[in-house]
């Protein structure tokens, strides 16, 4: 059974595992590694919420997706999603999904954020739109990746109510 979770730096072989699947998924096409990563973006690391998704095996839990929040930027009420990867052997499982949900549920409901973004490459703008994200604003390249920003804002606690 998969489970989502958030973890720390500080949990060792999780963490680990989870800077190896960013590394394999998200870095290393780009030329990067961990260690670039936090030099081209200091003391980014230590301000994320890290959620990955783990399954049980015999050695232990093993990390097979993965999601950063970074909350209050680039502004206070606000939050960016970044870094989300999921093992390409388990693609097409929902993962990337339930991460995002699980994000969504942290920012909006427990943090208070009123608004969360990424940078998504373009072929994944379907994805967000299917969870109710949105475009926001015209296309760009990051990394010499064509991207789109994509927003959603929080649910309105009004609408909720009736």
């Amino acid at each position: 059974m998969v489970r989502i979770k958030r973890i720390t730096p500080s949990d060792g072989a999780l963490y680990a595992q989870e800077v190896a699947l960013r590394e394999q998924v998200l870095l290393r096409p780009l030329g990067l590694d961990i260690h670039k990563f936090r030099d081209l973006f200091p003391g980014y690391e230590d301000r994320f919420e890290h959620f990955v998704a783990v399954f049980d095996h015999p050695s232990g839990e093993r990390v097979i997706g993965c999601a950063l929040l970074l909350a209050d930027y680039p502004e206070r009420g606000i939050g960016k999603l970044m870094q989300m990867a999921v093992d390409p052997q388990r693609q097409g499982e929902g993962l990337g999904r339930r991460l995002v949900v699980e994000v969504e549920c942290r920012a909006f409901g427990e943090l208070g954020l009123r608004e969360l973004f990424c940078h998504s490459q373009k072929g994944a703008k379907g994805f967000y739109e299917k969870l109710g994200w949105a475009r926001d604003g015209d296309e760009f390249s990051e990394a010499g990746i064509p991207h789109l920003k994509m927003s959603l804002v929080a649910p309105d606690e009004e609408e909720e109510v009736e």
